[in-house]
C-alpha cells in the first residue's frame, strides 16, 4: 500500500509543481454517493506521509462523524498548510449546532492553530447525479449554519 500512496503523491504533486501561481487543495473523500460513505477509519494510517508531503495548500478533510477518527492526525500537519475542517455532512438533513461545531474547531486548534483551520460541508451536497438525502432547503440550513459558525470563532 505504501508505494501506491508514494505514487499517488509522487503524481500529485507533479501537477501541481506545475502550476505554482495556482492555490491547490486536496479533498481526501470517503464517498458520498446516495447519503453513503464508503471508507471509515481515522487519518493516522496516512497522516505522516500525506500530510507533510502533499504540495496542496489545503487540506480538505472529513469530519462529520465518528467513523472519520479524532484530530490527532492533524499534528502532523506542517506550518504551511491550512487544514479545512468538514464538520457539516451533506449526506442527511442531520443539524449540528453552532456551539457543538464551535467546540469540534476548538479541539482541532490544540493540533492546529485556529488561525490555519476553516470550516466547509464535509463533501459536496451532490458528488454525483443520485446526490443524497437532503432537500435544497436543508442545504441551505447547513451553509447558513457554517456561515454563523465561521462568525462566531473567527469573527
Amino acid at each position: 500500500m505504501q508505494q501506491w500512496l508514494d505514487r499517488a503523491l509522487e503524481l500529485d504533486n507533479a501537477v501541481i509543481s506545475a502550476a505554482s501561481a495556482v492555490t491547490f487543495g486536496v479533498h481526501l473523500c470517503r464517498g458520498n454517493q446516495a447519503s453513503r460513505w464508503l471508507a471509515e477509519g481515522g487519518y493516522e494510517p496516512i497522516a505522516p506521509t500525506v500530510f507533510p508531503k502533499i504540495k496542496a495548500h489545503r487540506l480538505l478533510l472529513e469530519y462529520d462523524d465518528v467513523r472519520s477518527g479524532s484530530f490527532e492526525p492533524l499534528r502532523e500537519v506542517p506550518d504551511d498548510k491550512l487544514v479545512v475542517l468538514g464538520l457539516i455532512t451533506t449526506k442527511t438533513p442531520r443539524m449540528k449546532n453552532r456551539h457543538k461545531l464551535s467546540d469540534r474547531i476548538r479541539a482541532a486548534s490544540r493540533y492546529v492553530p485556529l488561525e490555519r483551520l476553516a470550516l466547509s460541508p464535509q463533501c459536496d451536497f451532490a458528488s454525483s447525479v443520485i446526490g443524497n438525502r437532503i432537500l435544497l432547503k436543508g442545504e441551505k440550513r447547513k451553509l447558513r449554519l457554517l456561515v454563523e459558525t465561521a462568525r462566531a470563532v473567527w469573527g
